[in-house]
């Protein structure tokens, strides 16, 4: 980062510190307000892998402004659509590598920021959009340590910018099916929960022959130094780009961070969860605080809330699998079920595309129930979501950071768990791990000089 970089930088988040709440979001059609025919004005950071379908979705807008620090002159690389692709596809929209830059030579013309790039830098690229007062949809899971999704969600409040995480599950039909049948009584009192996937699986996790691996030289077209972000240097490696930072602890969350937020979103949102009191894992092989393990068994202790009970929810992760439910020949690679004291709910899928009760025979005793819908229902996914809701044609976005930033603190307290192989007992109010305090670092990680964002939101 050049040194004028950091000064403007650095000018501009003492000003809107300073400024606070009187910070307001701008819309790019008319002072008087959007209107029907309006269209807001976007920019996508990370526009390889799942940044293709941010980009996509820009197109119904206007797309203004792409950024990537990928611009290596291939197409596609082990066969995923690279950014100069991207790039050449829409000529019209400004390119940049440095996300930064972009907001300081074109903030005035963006209204919303897309954040689709890996996992440890969507919250200083989020951060900066919202300083700058852009409204910004990030990819799941929101942030990579839980000091960060709180941040974020601090932001939202002090920048009042419309926010949305991209667990595309929470704008589907199931989803709202499942709460629903909650509601209504349906299951009964549900103690139990087991959710599974069948990663950490190639291509996003390629376990290294060796740790650390062997730095290579990195190649043209790829700005290695901006890619690790907050990151402490480390040499370039094809173990780590373009798919494969997953599994790495330091840019990734292992494969609870890549799909928890998908498959635990139903039951936290039906079930009211909220942040669990301890959770235990069980590993299949040696925690490390570098790789995730290839098998794990997380479960998660929530508290009663109000009058609802208890809940263990059970993660399952790579080679460990839940118990089989009664009539079940195998399990499918992804789902989730709830244990009712009258009814079980289950899907297949990471995201709850067909739910069902166990046996599906039991369904027809609730005919008349599990047809009503007391739920407003999404057209399309958090994208189309985000732009509503700019454009004050729909209500807020399901999974805005209220929402998102407690559900990823889920994930993340378990992932912790993962890395740690150690049970976490967790005090939300202090934000600490009490029978654990040395893990302070992985819950406010430390970050390079010139990458220090949302401090002041702290103070």
């Amino acid at each position: 980062m050049s040194q004028n970089l950091s000064r403007r930088n650095f000018l501009r988040n003492t000003t809107l510190s300073a400024l606070g709440a009187s910070v307001l979001p701008r819309f790019s059609i008319g002072k008087a307000g959007p209107s029907a025919n309006s269209k807001v004005n976007v920019a996508c950071v990370g526009i390889g892998h799942m940044g293709n379908a941010a980009v996509e979705s820009a197109l119904g807008e206007n797309l203004v402004a792409i950024c990537d620090v990928d611009w290596r002159a291939d197409a596609t690389i082990w066969g995923e659509r690279m950014p100069i692709l991207r790039a050449a596809e829409n000529p019209k929209a400004g390119k940049f590598t440095d996300f930064r830059r972009m907001l300081d030579k074109m903030g005035n013309e963006i209204d919303a920021v897309l954040v689709s790039t890996p996992d440890h830098t969507h919250f200083p690229i989020g951060m900066a959009a919202m300083e700058a007062g852009k409204h910004v949809f990030i990819q799941k899971p929101l942030a990579h340590n839980i000091w960060q999704v709180r941040t974020l969600r601090k932001a939202m409040h002090r920048y009042g910018v419309k926010t949305v995480m991209g667990n595309q599950g929470h704008t589907i039909e199931g989803i709202r099916r499942i709460k629903e049948w909650v509601d209504a009584g349906v299951l009964g009192e549900v103690r139990e929960v087991h959710c599974w996937t069948d990663r950490p699986i190639e291509p996003w996790f390629v376990k290294p022959d060796r740790i650390p691996v062997e730095g290579q030289r990195a190649p043209k077209g790829l700005d290695w130094d901006l890619w690790q972000g907050p990151v402490s240097r480390r040499r370039f490696s094809d173990a780590y780009v373009t798919q494969r930072w997953r599994g790495w602890w330091d840019y990734g969350v292992g494969a609870l961070g890549d799909i928890g937020c998908h498959c635990l979103d139903a039951p936290f949102w039906a079930l009211k969860l909220g942040l669990p009191s301890a959770v235990d894992v069980e590993l299949d092989e040696p925690a490390n605080d570098q790789y995730t393990p290839f098998g794990a068994h997380v479960t998660y202790h929530f508290p009663a809330r109000g009058e609802m009970p208890p809940v263990t929810l059970h993660w399952w992760e790579g080679r460990p699998r839940p118990p089989m439910l009664d009539g079940m020949k195998e399990l499918p690679s992804n789902g989730m079920y709830m244990l009712g004291s009258k009814e079980i709910l289950y899907h297949e899928d990471m995201r709850p595309y067909s739910p069902m009760l166990w046996p599906r025979e039991r369904m027809q005793d609730y005919r008349s129930i599990l047809k009503d819908k007391t739920i407003p229902r999404v057209q399309g996914g958090p994208f189309a979501e985000l732009f509503r809701d700019i454009k004050g044609e729909g209500p807020q976005c399901g999974s805005n950071f209220d929402y998102a930033a407690p559900l990823t603190e889920v994930i993340l307290l378990g992932s912790l768990a993962i890395r740690a192989g150690h049970r976490i007992e967790w005090d939300a109010k202090t934000m600490t791990v009490s029978n654990r305090p040395e893990l302070s670092n992985w819950i406010k990680e430390p970050v390079r000089k010139g990458w220090n964002y949302g401090e002041g939101l702290w103070s």
